[in-house]
């Protein structure tokens, strides 16, 4: 099982560290849109949904990997006293219950959208955009199988901390 939640790990580990030089690159374009806006008086619609469109990927491509280093807000009142088979169990509750059916929802009824905004290559947001709507509508089944894969793994660790296997 620890194999199994490495190899998955891997995926959002890759993802993850691809994912972050785009953060650098929505800085630079930001910058760059002030610099032409204030300086040269120069205003672009499709450089300003760039910066979403960035935003939007490092955020929902994210996910997974903030899952794998343990960076999502978690409100611990009670977990932080509990010893590593109480915690196991509040994850496995967690994951099962709240986690994945949220996922899965969210990935179902959001299919239709997306295919349907492949098929029609749906366009710009706004008039002068880029003309892309449906690469951006295709962040959200990335988003929601990264969270699996990753939810997956951590719910394999979680099981061997139960059988006392791992710390």
């Amino acid at each position: 099982m620890e194999r199994a939640a490495d190899a998955l790990d891997w995926v959002n580990r890759s993802v993850g560290l691809g994912v972050r030089w785009l953060a650098l690159a929505m800085v630079l374009l930001q910058f760059s849109i002030v610099i032409l806006r204030y300086v040269f008086g120069y205003s672009s619609i499709f450089l300003n949904e760039g910066v979403l469109y960035l935003h939007a990927t490092i955020f929902m491509l994210g996910a997974g990997y903030t899952l794998l280093v343990e960076g999502h807000v978690r409100v611990d009142i009670f977990y932080a006293r509990l010893g590593v088979r109480g915690k196991a169990l509040v994850d496995v509750f967690g994951h099962l219950v709240l986690l994945l059916p949220g996922v899965l929802i969210l990935l179902i009824y959001s299919w239709p959208t997306v295919r349907r905004a492949w098929e029609i290559h749906e366009g710009a947001i706004s008039v002068g955009g880029i003309p892309a709507s449906f690469l951006l509508k295709s962040l959200i089944p990335a988003f929601c199988v990264l969270l699996l894969v990753q939810g997956l793994a951590v719910f394999l660790r979680d099981l061997l901390r139960l059988k006392g296997d791992r710390a």
